[in-house]
């Protein structure tokens, strides 16, 4: 068995995050990131770019900083019940809060939910997105935020989840996006997901973009959504 040298072991964990010493969970007090004011686009025909996502928000909040979730056409479906895993996390998580604005059923399908509604709530969805991006640029997001304060008030990351398919679905139009992306402050990281199809609108406008592909689901075997995983 070949030796390592001590100097040598010291030299590279020196230029390792952390030095070489495992991590601790700590206690989360409010502070203000260095580097955030980029966005992020998820999109692919496959599951976890919500999940993901969420699991940005989950470690955001974890530093401290102070995140927020606004949800487009997630109102519910007779798949899933209506509690739901991911919000009861969130309401249990410092620092971070949801926003859901979608209507029952699907926009474009025949589940007996009305097309006029889901347009609605779209609309709703974009005049609030636009209000919490406003409030974000007349915050100073360079400090640190109240964990507990209303997102009205400023967040350092901004979710805006399954906002890509309403585009898709012609809810939104493309330039609502856009405008979107072009009203975000600085130092907001703004994070936008959805859409199986390639929202080539908005290459160029993101700093991150990530095709979530499917390669197997479960699904296409006829299996429904799954408490603990889906919802």
């Amino acid at each position: 068995m070949t030796n390592i040298d001590d100097t040598d072991t010291e030299s590279t964990r020196a230029n390792t995050p952390g030095r070489g010493v495992r991590p601790e969970a700590e206690a989360i007090d409010p502070a203000a990131p260095d580097e955030f004011g980029l966005v992020q686009v998820w999109w692919g025909d496959g599951k976890g770019k919500t999940t993901a996502a969420m699991g940005m928000g989950f470690r955001a909040a974890g530093h401290g900083y102070r995140v927020h979730m606004l949800q487009f056409m997630k109102g519910g479906a007779d798949s899933v019940e209506a509690v739901r895993g991911e919000y009861n996390a969130i309401t249990a998580m410092p620092g971070f809060s949801y926003e859901n604005l979608g209507h029952y059923g699907w926009a474009g399908m025949r589940d007996g939910s009305d097309d006029a509604d889901h347009q609605k709530q779209a609309d709703a969805g974009l005049d609030r997105a636009r209000e919490l991006l406003d409030a974000a640029d007349a915050a100073d997001l360079e400090s640190p935020l109240p964990l507990d304060g209303p997102p009205e008030d400023g967040v350092h990351l901004l979710i805006i989840d399954e906002i890509l398919y309403a585009v898709a679905m012609g809810l939104l139009s493309e330039s609502d996006v856009l405008d979107l992306v072009e009203r975000k402050p600085d130092g907001l990281e703004l994070v936008l997901t959805g859409s199986h199809d390639e929202p080539d609108y908005i290459l160029d406008a993101a700093d991150l973009v990530t095709n979530v592909r499917k390669m197997k689901h479960p699904i296409d075997d006829g299996q429904r959504a799954r408490k603990g995983t889906e919802y």
